[in-house]
């Protein structure tokens, strides 16, 4: 806000002020330093700012009522129809603002959880004005907590109660060794070039999901081969999620 003193403006830091109101509803005072947009009524309901763009772009924490109705509600074994239900409700998402995106899972195909995630991180590359928030309900295992790895910390969410499950992907496959030597030699490297891909886009995976905790790669690789699961509590603790609804 500039104030004029003395035939000169200066800049004064921008206030949060509360007053009460018949509603009962918080009102803040805040500064728009853009002289490019027009400037907005002085006093502001809290609800209006938080949806504001450059509000959104604060990764603010956000309130239990933000939740109330999500924009992507998603379910189920992760698979190629629920990657058709989430591509269907992302289409149809707000095109500014807070998009929230509402999973409970027990697993299901990791490929299509990087595909939903990847979608994320690209809708959020070409829509700066909108904020796209993970809340996992009840069950976020396997290939769920890989989707969740997409949003930033501050933008991961979990109800009370909801349990995390991190563990390594699996291969179950019978390999043959028939034929030629040179031949069976290079069956055997390619099954071995399979596990090694996976492994590094597995690791990926467990990278983008602890960055910014607690959490060390080295605990990570120790505990998901026998299956990790974090209550929502101790998830928060470790720096995994932003909050616990």
């Amino acid at each position: 806000m500039a104030v004029r003193t003395g035939g000169l403006a200066t800049r004064q830091p921008a206030v949060s002020l509360t007053r009460s109101s018949p509603y009962r509803e918080e009102l803040i005072y805040q500064e728009y330093p853009s002289l490019s947009e027009p400037p907005p009524p002085l006093w502001v309901r809290a609800a209006d700012l938080r949806n504001h763009p450059r509000t959104i772009m604060q990764n603010a924490p956000l309130a239990p009522a933000d939740f109330r109705n999500p924009a992507i509600l998603i379910s189920g074994p992760v698979d190629y129809a629920m990657y058709n239900n989430f591509r269907s409700q992302l289409d149809a998402a707000p095109q500014q603002g807070l998009v929230t995106v509402e999973l409970s899972t027990l697993g299901g195909d990791p490929e299509v959880a990087r595909m939903m995630g990847e979608d994320i991180r690209f809708h959020s590359d070409m829509s700066p004005d909108r904020r796209f928030v993970f809340l996992g309900k009840a069950a976020i295992y396997s290939a769920g907590t890989t989707f969740m790895s997409f949003f930033h910390r501050t933008n991961r969410y979990l109800t009370r109660g909801a349990r995390l499950m991190i563990h390594e992907r699996k291969m179950s496959k019978t390999l043959t060794i028939d034929g030629p030597l040179t031949m069976c030699l290079a069956t055997v490297q390619a099954t071995l070039h399979e596990l090694e891909s996976s492994i590094d886009i597995q690791n990926e995976g467990f990278e983008n999901l602890i960055r910014d905790s607690q959490v060390t790669m080295d605990e990570v690789l120790q505990k998901a081969p026998s299956n990790w699961y974090i209550e929502a509590q101790e998830a928060k603790a470790l720096g995994l999620v932003e909050d616990v609804l």
